[in-house]
């Protein structure tokens, strides 16, 4: 019933015949070393403080952290989401922060996201800000803008300091002149 026989074919069958290589070209083949795989980067996985943790002191990363947990301290990381149950007691400095739960403490991010169930009592410095309805927000928003590339600037003025008329040069103790004849003896002015 499922078993299916392989029936001859009339005539020749046709095979591709690998290309011949000559002794050099074997050689030179098998003295190459095999090309090593390039190793793949592991996505990197967010940290997580969980919700029975409690942290006294700063935390900085260069990965995702999110907090079910309570941290005491700043937060220096590029991404930050902090769960329902997540309460931070510092400065958050982050790219993207998302909150769901408390942050008591000034926010400074690019994106910043207010959940509908967050706390926040602090200033946000932001790029761009999103907040949920139901969200509780006390403190300033302020937009953070990117300052342009400096242009040349202007060199600073030289402050003056004015000598005592005994170290000062003979023709800079003398009063000013209003004309120019008067000021060199002998010389009238051209007409």
């Amino acid at each position: 019933m499922f078993n299916k026989q392989v029936k001859p074919t009339s005539g020749p069958v046709m095979r591709p015949e690998a290309p011949a290589l000559n002794t050099t070209e074997l050689a030179s083949l098998s003295a190459q070393p095999a090309a090593a795989p390039t190793p793949r980067k592991a996505p990197k996985t967010a940290s997580l403080i969980g919700d029975d943790i409690t942290i006294e002191g700063n935390v900085v990363g260069d990965g995702e952290l999110h907090v079910d947990g309570v941290i005491r301290g700043d937060v220096r990381v590029p991404r930050l989401s902090i769960g329902e149950t997540g309460h931070i007691e510092g400065s958050v400095q982050a790219e993207v922060v998302e909150a769901r739960g408390r942050i008591v403490g000034t926010v400074t991010a690019k994106h910043v996201k207010l959940l509908g169930t967050c706390y926040v009592d602090g200033d946000i410095t932001h790029e761009q800000l999103t907040m949920e309805t139901g969200a509780f927000f006390q403190g300033r928003s302020l937009k953070f803008q990117r300052q342009p590339a400096p242009a040349a600037a202007p060199a600073p003025a030289a402050t003056q300091v004015a000598a005592p008329p005994s170290l000062m040069p003979a023709a800079a103790a003398a009063p000013a002149q209003s004309s120019p004849a008067a000021s060199a003896p002998g010389l009238t002015p051209a007409r």
